[in-house]
């Protein structure tokens, strides 16, 4: 019989992670991760942003230059404030190229279909559109701290995707990688002291550019598709009636020597004819058919 194969309550694990963002380590990663995406989407703007995040309350890019800022939370709570969308991060109740940014603050890392995610943010965004994806670094001190742990409360009980796996994925999507990095080298503990101690080491990872970073950031815009353009419907062709068989060729000569015919009946008709009597002048008599009437001229 085989073992079982453990399957992660992701649901319970994203929680969970909620709550740990009240922590002190919770809350340098998160002003770590406010600082990095505002600097990505400084020069960005449009009409609608869409934020796929961990809990309403921690919401990034708050003063980003869109027209309306969707937030979206998978869980319901009793205060929710207005405007918050309660739905799943791999069905989106949107319609296909409606939104101009989206952001994904973990959402893949506790999913049970990170997949699907993507696939779900890339259907929404528009043809242009830039997709902001955050995610932990399994090649960092804290993807250690994964492996080592056995709780499973908090980051670590989320997926820890390797960045190269995830820009392969958007790439499959249409999506060209504008800029990717990892950020926040810090080690993974709650000891104030000891992270203030070791803020040097932020410093040099950062001036480094090591990519050990606690988490990866990933800007991509979708790529716009050449489209074509549908051929305009042509008008139904005009009749051009052929004339009968037998006369292909004579139909013009037919037709012109009826006229002539009809021209010089009428003529006839209206032709006069001159008649001379033995007594005077001549008695001018209108052909039949010219409708004038005969008339005799004055004698001298």
């Amino acid at each position: 019989m085989k073992p079982t194969r453990y399957r992660p309550d992701y649901s319970a694990c994203h929680r969970s992670f909620g709550h740990w963002f009240r922590s002190p380590l919770g809350q340098a990663l998160l002003q770590d991760q406010m600082a990095c995406v505002d600097t990505h989407v400084a020069g960005l703007g449009g009409a609608r942003q869409l934020h796929l995040g961990i809990s309403p309350e921690l919401v990034l890019a708050p003063g980003s230059d869109f027209a309306q800022r969707i937030i979206a939370t998978p869980y319901w709570q009793p205060d929710l404030p207005a405007g918050v969308v309660v739905c799943d991060p791999d069905e989106l109740p949107f319609p296909g190229g409606s939104i101009d940014l989206v952001i994904l603050h973990h959402s893949a890392d506790f999913s049970a279909w990170p997949h699907q995610v993507l696939r779900e943010a890339a259907r929404v965004l528009r043809g242009g559109g830039q997709l902001l994806l955050m995610g932990f670094n399994p090649l960092s001190s804290w993807g250690l701290r994964k492996l080592l742990s056995r709780h499973r409360h908090g980051p670590w009980g989320g997926r820890f995707m390797l960045r190269s796996r995830m820009e392969d994925w958007l790439n499959l999507l249409d999506c060209n990688v504008e800029r990717s990095g990892s950020y926040f080298f810090r080690l993974p503990l709650q000891n104030t002291r000891t992270m203030k101690r070791l803020e040097m080491m932020e410093t040099a990872g950062s001036q480094a550019m090591l990519p050990v970073g606690a988490y990866y950031c990933i800007l991509a815009t979708k790529r716009i598709c050449a489209p074509v353009s549908r051929r305009r419907a042509w008008m139904p062709a005009k009749v051009i009636p052929l004339p009968a068989a037998g006369t292909l060729g004579a139909s013009r000569q037919a037709r012109g020597g009826a006229d002539t015919g009809a021209n010089s009946r009428s003529k006839r008709s209206c032709q006069k004819v001159s008649r001379y009597t033995p007594t005077g002048p001549a008695k001018v008599i209108p052909g039949p058919g010219a409708g004038v009437s005969s008339f005799d001229t004055a004698k001298p």
